[in-house]
């Protein structure tokens, strides 16, 4: 196994990167800094996109664009340009509140999380379908996470972060029904709260345990089968890339802007890759458009 720190700056709060296998990139945010940045990997080019407000999240989309999710709803990135258009707005949204974990589920909705900026239960977790149609899957949210999806895209996991717990639905491909949550993994026995998560290709799941600087790989069974110590102190998303996806992508923070996590380590804030770990992650759909 190897990790190395990627040659770009460091981010405030870095989260949510998704791997575009057809340029070869690897996107993510930073959400204090309100940025979409993107690295080349081949050629060391970065780009990076300013937003309005806290960017939580992103999502491929079709036609050179990003679904994301800001502080009061859903918008597209036009990569191109930098046009930013609205999909769909939340209703009435809160100041103290914003979107913050998402990601595309198998058949390309776009599910993500909101969360209280001071740890209050404003969240919620909604499902975009397509521009202007917005489900809600549950309320009462306080800081969402763990956002990822069985291989079969048959499995939704997820956590409020601050219950430290990871649960589990049964989740139909076709957008019919999501089960009730049943636990899944606690990590209060690991001593963090679930951050990010991802799945490999077979099916385990991969968690920033962003209290304790490490990155778990859990079962499908919910049981722990190797743990991974970076080089930073609070890691906070993984994501699988690299032209063979076998490469682990984990960003990090250097100050969450909250207070709550605020790193002196030199490396804080940092985006590793960390290769050799002898499995393959699962590229990401698109967000489907209609």
């Amino acid at each position: 196994m190897k990790i190395e720190r990627l040659p770009v700056a460091p981010d405030l709060l870095g989260e949510s990167p998704v791997w575009d296998p057809e340029s070869g990139s690897l996107f993510w945010v930073d959400i204090v800094g309100r940025k979409v940045r993107r690295l080349h990997l081949a050629s060391g080019k970065e780009e990076t996109w300013s937003t309005p407000s806290l960017v939580g999240s992103i999502g491929l989309a079709p036609d050179g664009r990003l679904v994301m999710g800001l502080q009061d709803g859903f918008y597209l990135l036009q990569l191109a340009t930098g046009a930013i258009e609205p999909i769909a707005r939340l209703d009435s949204p809160h100041p103290h509140m914003r979107l913050n974990d998402g990601k595309t589920d198998r058949t390309g909705r776009f599910i993500c999380g909101g969360m209280g900026l001071h740890g209050a239960p404003m969240g919620a977790l909604h499902r975009l379908t397509a521009p202007g149609e917005l489900e809600t899957l549950a309320t009462g949210i306080r800081i969402s996470n763990a956002i990822c999806f069985s291989p079969a895209g048959d499995r939704l996991y997820f956590a409020d972060s601050l219950a430290r717990k990871i649960m589990v639905h049964d989740y139909a491909r076709d957008g019919t029904d999501v089960g009730a949550p049943r636990l899944f993994f606690d990590t209060e026995s690991l001593g963090s709260a679930p951050d990010g998560a991802t799945v490999d290709s077979d099916g385990h799941v991969w968690v920033a345990l962003v209290e304790a600087g490490k990155i778990a790989r859990l079962s499908p069974q919910g049981e722990v089968v190797a743990m991974l110590k970076v080089p930073v102190e609070f890691p906070t998303c993984p994501a699988f890339g690299g032209d063979a996806m076998d490469v682990l992508f984990v960003t990090s923070i250097r100050d969450s802007g909250s207070g709550r996590m605020v790193s002196s380590h030199p490396d804080a804030g940092v985006l590793l890759a960390i290769s050799g770990l002898g499995v393959r992650g699962i590229a990401d759909a698109h967000f489907e458009m209609t």
